[in-house]
């Protein structure tokens, strides 16, 4: 049995993470904003489960978080940084104010999380990093370049650090989720007020779509915990775990988009080099 930190419980996939751990047996510590939270998150599994009040934007509340939970609860073998929220809206209606406080939960929390908990798990030299990004952090939708750009952000980050751990023994997976069965599209999505009528044929279509699509998304939070916790017991885990047979299809064509334009200017990419140069290695 392992012992696990999910940041973000009340809801959607943060709950259902912790909720399959918890069926499997494990102890899950999970972090809410609200004290009322607490106890709802506890009675799950009362003795394994443990409620910690957090905003992961405050980065010496995440480490004095963590460092209690490894003391009071027991050493951390699994840490899920779940807690974030998406911001719609039009690129030029967004107000920079909002992008940056989008970063600052999706980005930046997450930081604050893994560094904390591999503060611990490296002299133990073990432990396996998670966070959730999405879909949106391998392909970009419309309407989502705040989200989108905070999760490409974070998906970067973990390639990064996955590299690095690697020989500590510690395993780095990015969760990338399509359209799960959540409040994320409906109470939970924070929107940008609208403006300029010259996007209203572009956006507008998309904002109903996904109003309408909310609670009848394909994907199974429940499923999600299953898959997620499959990973765990396989030798060597993956450092991107898509779900949902959508965000497969739509980071296909994304990729296909990206991998298109660098075969296209592949000969004028090539200009650019000094002949004597030194390539550069992808350790």
């Amino acid at each position: 049995m392992k012992t696990f930190l999910i940041t973000g419980v009340s809801s959607g996939l943060g709950r259902a993470f912790a909720a399959g751990a918890l069926e499997a047996g494990h102890t899950v510590v999970g972090t809410v904003r609200r004290e009322d939270d607490i106890a709802a998150f506890e009675a799950l599994a009362p003795g394994r489960a443990h409620g910690r009040l957090l905003d992961v934007t405050d980065d010496e509340a995440v480490a004095s978080v963590i460092d209690d939970v490894e003391s009071a609860v027991g050493p951390l073998d699994v840490v899920i940084a779940n807690a974030g929220y998406g911001l719609e809206g039009v690129f030029e209606e967004t107000p920079l104010a909002a992008v940056r406080a989008q970063f600052e939960t999706n980005v930046f929390g997450a930081a604050a999380t893994l560094q904390a908990a591999l503060r611990h798990m490296r002299p133990r030299r073990s432990g396996h990093l998670m966070a959730v990004t999405s879909m949106g952090g391998l392909m970009a939708v419309p309407g989502m370049s705040a989200y989108c750009g905070s999760k490409f952000a974070l998906e970067g980050m973990l390639d990064s650090i996955r590299k690095e751990v690697a020989v500590f023994g510690i395993h780095v997976t990015a969760i990338e989720p399509g359209s799960f069965r959540t409040d994320w599209a409906g109470r939970s999505m924070t929107r940008a007020q609208r403006s300029i009528p010259d996007y209203d044929e572009v956006f507008d279509p998309i904002r109903e779509a996904r109003l309408k699509a909310s609670g009848n998304q394909l994907g199974n939070p429940r499923k999600a915990a299953e898959a997620l916790l499959h990973i765990l017991d396989v030798p060597e885990p993956p450092g991107h775990l898509v779900l949902g047979s959508d965000a497969l299809r739509l980071i296909g064509q994304g990729r296909q988009a990206v991998d298109d334009d660098i075969r296209t200017w592949e000969a004028l990419s090539r200009t650019t080099d000094f002949p004597d140069g030194v390539q550069v290695a992808n350790n």
